[in-house]
């Protein structure tokens, strides 16, 4: 585990190592018990490309089963 500390000014300065793995660029997310940094791609479509290269359905497919999902858990 790493920490880094504000400056003076509210800037944060992440370690070198985690800079050189996750890039420069991060969405800050708040959540119950803090913050997560969230690394944003340099080019965010390649990174969907990639992410869903081995899926086979459509996008539809996908909806389709998302919302039967959400209704399901709503307890329809």
């Amino acid at each position: 585990m790493s920490e880094a500390t504000l400056d003076d000014r509210g800037r944060m300065t992440l370690p070198k190592d985690l800079r050189e793995r996750y890039g420069d660029r991060y969405r800050i997310v708040e959540v119950h018990d803090g913050i997560k940094l969230i690394p944003v791609a340099e080019d965010p479509l390649d990174a969907l490309r990639d992410e869903f290269a081995g899926v086979e359905k459509t996008a539809d497919e996908l909806r389709e089963e998302a919302r039967e999902a959400a209704f399901d858990e709503a307890g329809r």
